[in-house]
């Protein structure tokens, strides 16, 4: 690869400048690197090399930088030297690279592959099933409610994960580490990867009769793939708006990205569902090609069930599935834990996840429409991934994205994510130098918490500090879910060794002892694992119920495994943790409780960048430069 861009250069015989998102190459002038924000050891410096062809590079300086510094061009150099620099441009091509540290201050230049860099894409195109976003903004943007404020259709949705599925770095990332390690089933891993997060080309290249596509190389994220605006679009408008009610909707059949979208002979006759009766048909036919239809199932949790109620195949170590139609794994199920839940008589999933308001004209053309739409659910699509939308607002270039300011739907996570449970300390005693107290934690949320894929956790942190001295903030004599900047968890099993994994507490009396509500995945041999094709089901599964939830009749694939399976404080809705301290020599104390929620747990990403990859190389990069790991 190195040869092929040295003669791209002699061929070309123009001035050539390699251009990182994060470092700058000149051939012309003198053959230098020049790297202004490299993060070592907590400090950032600039730092200068010289090429040695064909594949090294020599550090010839680095000074340390004083200047403001932009997280989104920061390049962190990890324990072994090694680092990652993730777009090079040569003439009109883009291409990434690793370096790896040899000594004597010689880096080699190696996995020098083209960037997978999820550009933009059109956003106002037609295919025969689908149109793009832009196309819908040109009427559902401009939208006021009745207090004035702005509920942008297109505006609201662009900053949120739904919207950049595909540009989704994490997800990228772990496509590529699944093709790594089970590339005979290459076809299956695409086309269910892509089902529910590129669902639009997915359909259309069915529709089409074409083979699977697949997502790398001359695949869907290729500009010159044909269905490359399909998929850059996300999961959109268009498609959301005409999954069918018939068939198999709303059944198991129906999950796991079987959605249907019917298909018409005549483009205006394409039906578009939505939540409002009465509507004028004429704008959307004229403006759209898609005739507008009032149906309930738009407004229902099954809809949503369509892509979030997901179970995939497993397989052995050689790629054999050895999975049935009936025991696939159950990898993400919120739509059957809100189903086993009191909240299926309360409210749906639009209700807790699309905000509400009223005096709402949805169209801002023709300018004579003036019917005002009470219970607009406003399309925010709230979830709690903070980490990805900073993610996506930090890396923008480096990841295609359009919209330039994710504050409002970092804002909307940080507010669902906090009012998703209650903690309170009760039944404080102190006595013969042993504190006790029990910590009850009451979720508030319709399904399980965390809920959806399997990376994500929440830590109970506790500190039990002695402030009988005049010094306020105390000494802290026991702490227990203690995290650390890089997400890794004080005394976490699964931290400190990935084949192992912390049970279930009722009683916390030491601070190994840590409270960690997650999954554990396990092979068909029933050792730890975190490749979703290995994984046949759950060794643990702890995470807080919803109310109403009984955990003695729920099914087997959202049943609870583990130590809380037998715990009689832990039902649906709450679970109590009692704290037992021996052996405290003072005679005053504070206890401080927070739960602290992470997208992607230590012992998970690790695991993932134990794999080779341009997307995996990238995502180790953002994630490592990233503050919002943990949330409390």
């Amino acid at each position: 690869m190195m040869k092929k861009i040295i003669l791209a250069i002699a061929v070309l015989n123009i001035f050539v400048s390699y251009c990182w998102a994060d470092a700058t190459f000149n051939a012309e002038s003198d053959n230098k690197l020049q790297i202004p924000f490299v993060l070592y050891q907590g400090k950032f410096f600039q730092t200068r090399f010289s090429y040695l062809p064909p594949d090294k590079l020599k550090l010839e300086s680095a000074s340390e930088q004083t200047e403001t510094v932009n997280k989104a061009n920061v390049v962190p150099v990890y324990d072994d030297l090694s680092f990652h620099l993730s777009r090079i441009g040569v003439a009109d091509k883009q291409y990434a690279a690793d370096m790896t540290y040899l000594g004597d201050n010689i880096f080699q230049i190696h996995n020098l592959v083209d960037t997978v860099n999820a550009s933009p894409g059109r956003t106002r195109f037609t295919s025969k099933h689908f149109s793009g976003s832009g196309v819908c903004a040109q009427c559902h943007n401009d939208i006021n409610d009745g207090k004035g404020n702005d509920v942008s259709i297109a505006t609201a949705w662009e900053t949120t994960m739904m919207a950049n599925a595909t540009r989704d770095p994490f997800w990228q990332a772990k496509v590529r580490s699944e093709l790594n390690r089970t590339p005979s089933l290459a076809e299956v891993i695409n086309d269910k990867c892509t089902r529910c997060h590129a669902p639009m080309a997915n359909e259309e290249a069915r529709k089409q009769n074409d083979p699977v596509q697949t997502l790398f190389g001359d695949g869907l994220l290729n500009k010159k793939n044909k269905y490359h605006n399909l998929t850059m679009n996300g999961v959109s408008c268009s498609l959301c708006h005409q999954i069918s009610p018939k068939g198999n909707f709303g059944t198991e059949a129906g999950f796991s990205g079987n959605f249907a979208i019917e298909s018409f002979d005549n483009k205006v006759d394409r039906l578009i569902y939505g939540p409002f009766r009465d509507v004028q048909m004429g704008p959307m036919r004229n403006f759209a090609s898609f005739t507008p239809v009032f149906s309930e199932h738009i407004k229902s949790s099954e809809h949503c069930a369509s892509c979030h109620e997901l179970t995939t195949p497993y397989s052995d170590e050689n790629g054999t599935i050895i999975s049935t139609a009936d025991d696939e794994f159950p990898e993400q199920t919120p739509y059957s834990e809100w189903l086993h839940s009191d909240f299926k008589h309360l409210k749906s999933c639009q209700q807790c996840h699309m905000k509400r308001s009223n005096g709402v004209i949805i169209s801002a053309h023709p300018p004579n429409l003036d019917v005002e739409r009470n219970n607009f659910a406003q399309h925010g699509f709230l979830g709690s991934n903070l980490l990805m939308l900073s993610i996506l607002q930090n890396n923008r270039e480096a990841l295609g994205v359009v919209p330039k300011d994710f504050s409002k739907s970092l804002e909307n996570a940080g507010e669902l994510l906090s009012n998703s449970a209650k903690l309170t300390i009760n039944n404080a005693a102190f006595q013969e130098n042993q504190l006790a107290f029990s910590i009850n934690i009451d979720s508030d949320t319709g399904h399980k918490l965390p809920s959806g894929y399997p990376s994500r956790r929440l830590i109970l942190h506790v500190t039990v500090s002695d402030v009988s001295a005049t010094n306020e903030a105390g000494t802290i004599v026991f702490e227990s879910g203690k995290v650390n900047s890089d997400g890794s968890v004080v005394e976490l099993d699964s931290d400190r060794d990935p084949t192992q994994y912390e049970p279930h507490y009722d009683v916390i009396d030491s601070p190994q002892k840590v409270q960690v509500y997650e999954t554990v995945m396990h092979d068909y041999k029933d050792n730890v694992t975190f490749t979703l094709l290995r994984a046949k089901s759950y060794l643990k599964d702890n995470r807080l119920l919803p109310n109403g939830f009984d955990k003695r009749t729920a099914s087997n694939k959202i049943k609870v495994r583990g130590k809380a399976a037998t715990d009689d404080d832990f039902i649906g809705g709450s679970d109590s943790v009692h704290f037992k301290i021996p052996a405290l020599a003072g005679n005053k104390y504070t206890v401080h409780v927070e739960l602290i929620y992470q997208t992607l747990g230590y012992s998970f990403a690790q695991d993932l960048f134990k794999d080779a990859g341009n997307e995996i190389s990238r995502f180790k990069q953002m994630f490592n430069a990233e503050a919002l790991k943990s949330v409390v």
